[in-house]
């Protein structure tokens, strides 16, 4: 069984400074998410575009219900139908880079939200949107479920789509530093719950795209999800920003390693991720500055 592991390159400095916000402690060392930057389990053609339009007042003509997979571009099935996997696009010459935000909370955090730990970023939604930053949220169920209003908010946008982070942000595959881990017929219910979350919420502008919680995935999970007809969306560079505290750190680990055609993973979650609207003030003008365009994940699977 391959299993799929970090880059040797950035393995160190993932488990170091760049945890997830689905642990279940509250504190940054105890049972919270590692990210891993890990290669495509194939490389197939891309198929045709065909993005559906949306817009804030519903779905276009003919578009899914609100919260199905959307009409965006996905990549054929790999080996063996196994879900493709989507890192960076392969065109490396246009100057695109698309931002991505997991949108993370578990199935049992309820009690530290209603408690008042925040796992939403309202501000740095509404930057993104002053700075007209076309953008992918990776969003769990959960997370839809308990900030309904900023789902919707956000999946009636067209500067916006959002992606499934599963409903649980349990572990697809384990060892994944510390989640609890589903087995195949509950990991494809899970990612199924989630679309249902976005459908309950009112999001409209959904894309058949998933994001394994914590980056981990070997070929059972991939086999797992294949008849969900996602693409699993990993990336190219992390940022950094989980458990950070120093906005210029952040901006400056994305800044270092953007390249044409990457994926940028961050965070929209205040409790676990504070100054990341403040580093994307940084990142945003800079990266135009050195002549790149903001795309969503959509866009590089379509070139």
């Amino acid at each position: 069984m391959r299993k799929v592991t970090a880059a040797a390159a950035l393995s160190a400095a993932l488990t170091a400074s760049l945890a997830g916000c689905g642990g279940g402690s509250g504190t940054p060392d105890a049972g919270r998410e590692a990210r891993m930057g890990t290669p495509p389990a194939s490389a197939p053609a891309a198929s045709a575009p065909g993005a559906a339009a949306s817009s804030p007042g519903g779905p276009a003509p003919g578009a899914p219900p609100a919260g199905a997979p959307g009409r965006a571009p996905t990549l054929a099935p790999g080996p063996n139908g196994l879900t493709p996997v989507f890192e960076r696009a392969k065109q490396h010459t246009d100057k695109t880079v698309a931002l991505t935000f997991d949108a993370d909370m578990t199935s049992d955090q309820g009690p530290r939200a209603a408690g008042g730990e925040r796992f939403d970023n309202p501000q740095l939604i509404s930057t993104l949107r002053t700075l007209k930053v076309p953008s992918t949220i990776f969003m769990t169920g959960r997370w839809a479920e308990e900030y309904p209003d900023q789902a919707r908010s956000i999946g009636t946008d067209p500067n916006f789509e959002i992606a499934n982070h599963s409903y649980s942000h349990h572990a697809f595959t384990s060892p994944c530093y510390g989640l609890p881990a589903l087995d195949g017929a509950a990991a494809r219910a899970d990612v199924d719950r989630a679309f249902a979350a976005f459908r309950q919420a009112g999001a409209v502008n959904t894309v058949p795209y998933f994001r394994f919680p914590g980056g981990c995935y070997d070929d059972p999970a991939l086999r797992a999800l294949s008849t969900a007809r996602v693409t699993a969306v990993q990336w190219d560079v992390v940022s950094g920003d989980a458990f950070a505290k120093d906005p210029d750190a952040v901006a400056e680990q994305v800044l270092a390693g953007v390249k044409p055609g990457s994926v940028v993973v961050m965070h929209c979650t205040r409790s676990a991720a504070p100054v990341t609207e403040e580093a994307i003030r940084k990142i945003v003008p800079e990266l135009r500055k050195r002549g790149y365009r903001f795309v969503k994940v959509s866009e590089l699977i379509g070139t």
